[in-house]
């Protein structure tokens, strides 16, 4: 019973929970957590009185919502009992972006296709803004069925992703070390971009120099940043790296590799004007593949995970009800710039 009135607790931080939805999502949660199951007894109106502090009425009234619901029933003298273990309570997803950029659209549209219909998801966007992070998190926490999850590489991730609970939470994109197990569908930086670059070393060698346009407090991920260094060393490639590219700079005999995709945009614009092309003058390589990457300069040479197929994996964990801790693997897809 006690874990019962803890779930039952844990929700009253919530400021637009009232004592009603406390008890009503508390018990439900349980339900989901398999701390009583289908046949278990839940606490009398009495004894939830006693241990909540909560009004007659409101006890009375939240357990006829769960009557209502077909989630609980009541034996008459003999109390109330879990009646159904399907809550229903994978109807309501939130799901927490960086933004809508091309990939994470890739990840949604695979995600909301997965899911069906019949699944509510609302969507927020961080921007990789730790107060926003934190602002969104206040807001939603404890009102939804299942947190899908972006986060932001930041001391406080940990502290403000800790009051979710484990089986309500998929971390994807990034991963993010926090305590104990937790669920996640994520891409590996590290490994994969030395693994990347090691694959193209042949081909960088044709060039005098690679740059990476990097700034310093950006959100690049600081694993691409080591491997990169790390490659430079090992294959004896001349590299740099500088905080962002120049409009009108571009160098035959340089490769550039870029996050970005404007700079992309821009270094393609200005080999078109000064009639460089890429794969014989200059080398390009992106990160992050998408479709117009196939089409523009005769294709762009990129290295990627399928966001496609991230939303997929974690809509059926959702859909199944199991735990997932996969990576999805990150792909060199070799075109003409490089």
């Amino acid at each position: 019973m006690q874990a019962v009135f803890k779930k039952i607790q844990d929700l009253k931080s919530i400021n637009a929970y009232s004592k009603h939805d406390q008890l009503v999502q508390g018990i439900i949660n349980a339900i989901d957590d398999k701390i009583i199951i289908t046949g278990g007894r839940l606490p009398t109106i009495n004894e939830m009185i006693q241990e909540l502090r909560f009004a007659r009425e409101t006890v009375v009234k939240g357990y006829r919502d769960l009557i209502r619901r077909g989630i609980v029933e009541s034996k008459g003298r003999k109390g109330y009992f879990v009646a159904n273990q399907n809550t229903g309570q994978i109807a309501k997803v939130a799901l927490l972006m960086y933004l809508m950029d091309s990939f994470q659209e890739q990840f949604y549209r695979n995600f909301r296709n997965e899911l069906g219909h019949k699944v509510q998801i609302d969507i927020f966007f961080h921007h990789g803004n730790i107060a926003i992070f934190e602002t969104i998190l206040n807001i939603i926490k404890g009102k939804y069925s299942m947190y899908v999850i972006s986060p932001i590489p930041h001391p406080r991730t940990k502290e403000l992703l800790s009051d979710i609970p484990r089986t309500r939470f998929i971390m994807f994109d990034r991963y993010e070390p926090l305590d104990g197990e937790f669920n996640y569908v994520c891409q590996e930086f590290e490994k994969a971009s030395y693994q990347a670059f090691a694959e193209l070393a042949d081909n960088i060698r044709r060039f005098d120099e690679m740059v990476f346009f990097h700034t310093k407090d950006s959100l690049d991920p600081i694993e691409i940043i080591r491997s990169y260094k790390k490659f430079a060393k090992n294959f004896n490639i001349k590299a740099t790296i500088k905080p962002h590219y120049k409009s009108g700079s571009v160098c035959k005999g340089k490769v550039y590799f870029s996050l970005n995709n404007a700079e992309l945009w821009e270094i393609l614009n200005d080999c078109k004007a000064a009639k460089l092309k890429p794969g014989k003058d200059i080398g390009i390589l992106s990160h992050n593949d998408e479709p117009v990457k196939k089409l523009v300069a005769d294709g762009i040479t990129t290295y990627s995970t399928d966001f496609g197929l991230m939303g997929t994996r974690a809509a059926q964990a959702i859909l199944k009800r199991e735990a997932v801790r996969e990576i999805i693997p990150t792909v060199l897809v070799k075109r003409k710039s490089l």
